[in-house]
C-alpha cells in the first residue's frame, strides 16, 4: 500500500514538475501560493486514486483566465459600464459634485445653435439653394476602413451612417437624385447610377461590403467627374467622400482632376474617419466643399447628415433656369408593359410619361426616351420648405419661468404633454415669436427637421380665415 502512495506522490511530481519550474521564475509568494495548491490536489488525487480531478480544475482555470483576458469574466453590470464608457457621461458642477450630463438639453443646444446658424445663412441677401441636386456618394472600402477604432469597424459604422443619410437626403430633398461609388483595390466602382430609390442604393451598398488594398481619390473624382458631367447644368452636381485611408495611390497628377471638377462645377466634401490629409481639404477649398474629421461615431453622424439640407450655391455659378417638368400618372394596374428603365416587361404600376407614354418606375427621375424631367406634385411641396424656412423658436428666459406672477401656458401646444417638472415647477421650453405658443424640446426639433410648420401659425391662419368667412 505504501508503494502505491508512493508511486502516486512521484507520479504527480513527475506531471507537474514543468509547471513548478516555470512558475519558480515569478515571485517567492506565488510559488508559495503553487506549492499548497499542489500539496492539496496531491492529497485529493492519493484519496480519489486518479489525477483526473486536478486536471479537470486546472482546465477550468486556464478557461478563466482567457475569459478574463478577453474580458468575458467580467459581471454583466462591468462589461456594461466598460463598454458605455459611462464615466465620460459625468460633470462637475458649481459646488464641486459630480452629477450626470443632461443629454437631452446639450444636444438641444448643440441643435439649436446649428438652426440659428443655418437660417442666418437662409436670410442673408442673395443666397441662392439648390433643389435638385445630383449627389454622387464614395465611399473607400480601402483595407484601412477594417479598422476597429470605431466599432466594430469602419466600414460597418460608414455603412449605417450612409444608410441612414439616404434616407434622409431624399426625404429633404424628393426631387434630388444619389449614385454610389465604392473605391476598393486602387480602383473605383459606380455601385449605382444617379436615381431616386433609396432601398436600390441601400440594398446595393450592404451586397459589397467588402475591403481589400489600397484607396485612389483620383480614379474616384475621374469617375464621378464622367457621370456628372453629363447632367444638366441647371442640376447642382455634388460629391460626398466617406474617405478612411491616410493616403491615396494615385496613376497620374490629382491636381490637374481637382481643376478639372472645379471647372466642370462639382463641389466636393470629404468627410474622414482617421486624420486629416492635405490632399482632401486642398480639394474641398478648390471646389467650394466642406472638410472635416470625424471624432466618434456621433460625430460622424452629424457631420454626415449636415449634408443632407441643400447647400448655399456658389456665386458665379448660381444661374436660374427655367426648367420644363412632367407629371406622370399612374399606370394602371394589370397592364403588362416594358420599363424604360431597366429594358423588361413588368405587370401593372409604374407610371407614363406625359410627353412619349414611356413607362417608368419611379419619381423623381428623367424620361430614358425624350429627356423630360418627371416629377410628382407632392415632391414640389416638399422642396418648398427650403426656400422659406421656418423662424426658429426662441429660448424662455428662467426669469420669465421663474416668476410666480407669468401665468404660462402648463402643457406644449404640439403633444400636449405637461411642461411642469416635478413640485409644478416649469421645464425648459421654447415659444414661437409669431404666435407666441410655447412648445416643448422634442416638438421644437420635430417642428424645424420634419414638419416644416408651425402648429400655432398654421390653426390660428385657419381661425382667422373662418372668422372671415
Amino acid at each position: 500500500m505504501r508503494n502505491s502512495h508512493t508511486r502516486v506522490h512521484r507520479r504527480a511530481h513527475q506531471t507537474y514538475k514543468h509547471q513548478f519550474d516555470v512558475c519558480y521564475l515569478l515571485t517567492k509568494n506565488c510559488c508559495i501560493l503553487i506549492v499548497e495548491s499542489m500539496n492539496n490536489i496531491e492529497h485529493r488525487e492519493f484519496n480519489n486514486g486518479e489525477g483526473r480531478q486536478f486536471n479537470k480544475e486546472a482546465e477550468e482555470e486556464e478557461e478563466e483566465d482567457e475569459d478574463e483576458g478577453n474580458g468575458r469574466g467580467l459581471d454583466a453590470w462591468e462589461r456594461a459600464y466598460a463598454d458605455e464608457r459611462s464615466w465620460e457621461s459625468l460633470q462637475e458642477d458649481e459646488s464641486g459634485l459630480l452629477r450626470p450630463i443632461d443629454n437631452k438639453t446639450l444636444y438641444h443646444a448643440q441643435y439649436r445653435r446649428r438652426l440659428r446658424s443655418l437660417s442666418s445663412t437662409a436670410s442673408a441677401p442673395r443666397i441662392q439653394k439648390g433643389l435638385i441636386r445630383y449627389l454622387y456618394i464614395v465611399i473607400d472600402l480601402s483595407k484601412a476602413a477594417a479598422e476597429m477604432d470605431f466599432r466594430p469597424s469602419r466600414m460597418a459604422v460608414i455603412a449605417k451612417q450612409t444608410e441612414a443619410f439616404i434616407r434622409e437626403f431624399f426625404d429633404q430633398n424628393p426631387l434630388s437624385q444619389i449614385g454610389l461609388v465604392i473605391i476598393r483595390d486602387g480602383i473605383a466602382q459606380c455601385l449605382t447610377d444617379l436615381g431616386g430609390s433609396p432601398e436600390s442604393h441601400i440594398k446595393a451598398l450592404m451586397g459589397k461590403l467588402e475591403c481589400s488594398g489600397d484607396s485612389s481619390l483620383q480614379n474616384a473624382l475621374d469617375l464621378v467627374h464622367d457621370y456628372l458631367n453629363q447632367n444638366p447644368s441647371y442640376g447642382h452636381r455634388e460629391v460626398l467622400i466617406l474617405y478612411s485611408a491616410l493616403s491615396t495611390c494615385d496613376p497620374g497628377d490629382i491636381m490637374e482632376t481637382i481643376q478639372k471638377c472645379k471647372k466642370s462645377k462639382i463641389r466636393c466634401s470629404v468627410i474622414g474617419v482617421s486624420a486629416e490629409m492635405f490632399i482632401c481639404k486642398h480639394l474641398c477649398q478648390e471646389t467650394g466643399g466642406s472638410y472635416s474629421v470625424a471624432l466618434d461615431e456621433p460625430h460622424l453622424k452629424e457631420l454626415v447628415m449636415e449634408h443632407a439640407p441643400p447647400p448655399p450655391a456658389i456665386a458665379e455659378f448660381a444661374i436660374a433656369n427655367l426648367i420644363k417638368m412632367g407629371f406622370p400618372q399612374r399606370a394602371a394596374e394589370g397592364v403588362i408593359s416594358i420599363c424604360s428603365c431597366h429594358k423588361e416587361a413588368k405587370v401593372g404600376g409604374g407610371y407614363t410619361c406625359p410627353r412619349c407614354k414611356a413607362r417608368v418606375c419611379e419619381l423623381p427621375t428623367e424620361c430614358r426616351i425624350c429627356g423630360l424631367t418627371l416629377v410628382s406634385s407632392p415632391h414640389l411641396a416638399r422642396s418648398y420648405h427650403h426656400l422659406f424656412p421656418i423662424t426658429p423658436f426662441d429660448d424662455v428666459s428662467p426669469s420669465i419661468l421663474n416668476n410666480p406672477h407669468q401665468r404660462l401656458p402648463k402643457n406644449c401646444f404640439g403633444c400636449q404633454e405637461s411642461l411642469l417638472n416635478p413640485g409644478n415647477k416649469p421645464s425648459i421650453r421654447v415659444a414661437c415669436p409669431k404666435c407666441k405658443q410655447h412648445f416643448c424640446l422634442d416638438c421644437d426639433i420635430y417642428i424645424h427637421e420634419s414638419l416644416h410648420n408651425c402648429p400655432g401659425c398654421e390653426s390660428l391662419r385657419h381661425s382667422k380665415s373662418d372668422s372671415d368667412t
